[in-house]
């Protein structure tokens, strides 16, 4: 992770002096035919209901003097709804002790129960799920053996923790037994997907960087409480790992046979989806300044690297910039998945057009996004329709690397407010940050963050891991347009669905969408997929195509509500109680 100094005579003596600091820095989907811009945004306002909701959680930055890499990092956040009551339930991943950190209480991750009246409960003992000693960074959710209950991952720094759900409340550490401890690397994001859709959920790891206590460097300048973190150019970029599902709840690395783990990275995040409209699932890896990653689906247990050919990997004046975070779609309603990266400040949040022949365009001043957050380092990144005006939005987590970052740059500052992008249609945003309420608009140090509509009344929530201090659980409230929501049930295909292709029809309008791995920065959403229809009310039609090949067209798909489908079968009963606010 790293922005940039300005040019400054002093700034560049540091940079001859000293190591560098993080500073501050197939199928086709067919085309919509969307004509029609987004109308004027509905009165949106996001409320912060953690302390109301009894989230008590405390992220711990386990900073020191030493100013150990792990400290910047901050931990992800996953909503999961891991006892199957259609309420969505919050874990917030927590860091450990080190050698030069010892805490005098013990740390650990924490998972909060919904409990439908807009309080959580802490079940985190009753559940297992704390990691005690574990240093987490990331966290990814998806059901690996397909008994109707997400499993979850825990990325973190020496070693990963997987555990299994066991459809009581409670779940087991199957790490070692299933062979996904990724021992020996950092690793950041995870996410699940099924890549050679044989109908069990594999596993992607990105690593980070061969950092240790032992090779921790002095960068910044050598007076008090001028020590930063280090630029990663200072140290070697670890490798992607990729395990293959072998259905018997044990995984197999594959990462050196598929051509994933074969380059040197410096993985922040990733999304996995088809980026290329074959039906097969690809591999798109936002790396710390080193080149973004493309691994195409070879629809044989293989992928290519078309990184450099494709466009993804640099901006479009050909720099590496310090890719965070990470998420794809159709921005433009052409049926392709557009791609939104996320850089420190001095440093431009990338948004990649998608033109539907293997090739990305970088579009981030054609869309309107250009340098308007030029001075804000985006960590985490999230499409979502937040006005449910049928559009995908685009949210970011903010805030810089280092807390003294004031000293080197009086325009920056190092707790910094979330970011809305709102899409008004066919890909062109404006920013609407300031509208949105003002703890939507309250600095903190924000690293993972997670969408996800937490009441189950059609609008999409918010949850943000902030380095070294409590969460933002932000509620939506305010729009009135149309909306439908759609849990996948796989049959054939993996039981949650992920690369299954949507397509809804509506009033002339079509929407196209994925169910995805990945996403954001060391963190999980809501796995549902979201669509807002505006003022249209009706749907005319929805179809799926699941990975297996399974085409299902749903008609009379009712709207303003939460649905799940069965693969084959259609509309199934599932329980989506509305949460009763007190």
């Amino acid at each position: 992770m790293r922005s940039r100094f300005s040019p400054a005579a002093t700034l560049a003596l540091i940079f001859a002096t000293s190591p560098s600091i993080i500073g501050i820095s197939g199928q086709q989907t067919g085309k919509s035919n969307k004509t029609a811009t987004a109308p004027s945004s509905p009165a949106v306002r996001f409320t912060d209901i953690r302390k109301a909701a009894g989230i008590d959680f405390v992220q711990d930055s386990t900073q020191t003097d030493e100013r150990y890499y792990l400290e910047t990092m901050g931990t992800g956040v996953a909503w999961i709804d891991y006892d199957q009551d259609g309420l969505l339930d919050l874990y917030l991943v927590q860091s450990a002790a080190t050698d030069a950190y010892k805490p005098d209480h013990p740390l650990r991750s924490a998972l909060f129960h919904n409990n439908g009246d807009g309080t959580f409960s802490d079940v985190t003992e009753r559940a297992h799920v704390g990691g005690d000693g574990h240093y987490g960074q990331g966290i990814a959710v998806g059901d690996f053996d397909n008994d109707g209950f997400p499993d979850i991952y825990v990325t973190g720094y020496q070693s990963a923790i997987l555990y299994h759900n066991n459809g009581d409340g409670t779940f087991t550490d199957v790490t070692a037994h299933a062979g996904v401890t990724d021992q020996g690397n950092w690793s950041s994001s995870a996410g699940w997907f099924d890549f050679d859709k044989d109908g069990w959920l594999d596993l992607l790891v990105t690593n980070y960087i061969d950092w240790s206590p032992k090779n921790n460097l002095w960068c910044g300048e050598h007076k008090p409480g001028y020590r930063s973190y280090c630029n990663p150019n200072n140290y070697r970029g670890q490798k992607t790992t990729l395990y293959h599902n072998n259905h018997d709840g044990t995984f197999t690395d594959v990462s050196a046979k598929s051509g994933v783990g074969s380059p040197e990275s410096k993985g922040m995040s990733m999304v996995l989806a088809d980026l290329n409209n074959d039906g097969w699932p690809d591999i798109a890896v936002a790396n710390d300044t080193w080149p973004n990653f493309l691994f195409e689906n070879n629809h044989d247990g293989t992928f290519t690297d078309v990184s450099l050919i494709s466009g993804l990997a640099a901006s479009e004046d050909g720099r590496y910039e310090a890719g965070m975070g990470i998420d794809a779609a159709d921005v433009d309603g052409d049926g392709n998945l557009d791609i939104y990266i996320t850089h420190l400040d001095f440093e431009l949040n990338r948004l990649y057009r998608n033109n539907g022949d293997g090739t990305f365009t970088d579009a981030t001043y054609s869309s309107g996004i250009g340098n308007k957050a030029i001075l804000l380092s985006g960590v985490a990144a999230k499409f979502l329709d937040y006005d449910n005006d049928g559009w995908p939005d685009i949210l970011q987590a903010n805030g810089a690397m280092l807390d003294n970052v004031h000293l080197y740059h009086s325009l920056v500052s190092y707790k910094e407010p979330l970011l809305m992008f709102r899409n008004l249609g066919h890909g062109k945003f404006e920013k609407v940050s300031e509208s949105l309420g003002a703890d939507f608009n309250r600095p903190m140090a924000g690293r993972g963050l997670a969408t996800a509509d937490f009441f189950n009344d059609g609008q999409v929530g918010i949850a943000v891991n902030c380095r070294g201090g409590e969460p933002m659980v932000l509620r939506n409230e305010g729009t009135t347009n149309h909306w439908v929501e759609i849990m996948l049930i796989g049959t054939k295909s993996n039981r949650d669905g992920i690369g299954s292709l949507l397509k809804l029809s509506s009033g002339g309008v079509v929407q196209v969408d994925q169910s995805k791995g990945g996403t954001s920065y060391m963190s999980a959403s809501d796995p549902r997929i979201h669509f807002g229809l505006g003022k249209r009310g009706k749907i005319d039609s929805l179809q799926i195509t699941w990975p297996s090949g399974q085409v299902d067209k749903l008609t009379n798909v009712p709207i303003d509500t939460v649905i799940a489908v069965k693969e084959g079968v259609g509309i199934v009963p599932h329980p989506f109680p509305k949460v009763r606010s007190r």
